[in-house]
């Protein structure tokens, strides 16, 4: 059995690899596990058409598929979205190896619904920790006081 390169600790089939064969991811943390999972593996076709096409900026499959980064880790801060949302956000440590060095990339990914499923549209590398006050606008982008939306879950 191959585990999944994001860390889930299910195999590949179980996990990312239903969603790089077709499968729709149902929350934003889903698709960005999926996403560091292509990374790893180097499957430009599904970076492509996991990213809102306005924000790929002329990358191409073929670029994307180079696998010369040594992906070497994943770790889950925050995510927000789920089924019923439109937008939601990942924040996430990716750990990669350039020679002997090990290197940390810092992100908070946003994502939104397009043709019906998840997709990448941009993130901020090295964000501010989040610190959301209860009438301030929720982080994820919907709109709503984060105390009516992601500060009521419970």
């Amino acid at each position: 059995m191959t585990l999944c390169p994001c860390g889930s600790l299910l195999s590949l089939e179980q996990c990312c690899g239903s969603l790089h064969s077709g499968a729709v991811a149902d929350t934003p943390e889903q698709l960005m596990r999926s996403r560091y999972s292509a990374f790893v593996l180097g499957l430009g076709e599904y970076l492509v058409h996991s990213w809102h096409p306005d924000q790929l900026n002329g990358m191409t499959a073929a670029e994307l598929s180079h696998t010369d980064t040594q992906w070497d880790g994943l770790e889950i801060i925050a995510s927000q979205g789920g089924p019923a949302d439109d937008t939601g956000m990942v924040e996430f440590k990716a750990w990669f190896k350039e020679g002997e060095l090990r290197h940390c990339l810092h992100e908070r990914s946003r994502f939104v619904r397009y043709a019906g499923r998840w997709v990448y549209t941009e993130g901020e590398i090295d964000p501010l920790p989040l610190k959301t006050g209860r009438n301030d606008p929720c982080p994820c982008g919907s709109g709503k006081k984060f105390k009516k939306c992601c500060g009521n879950r419970g």
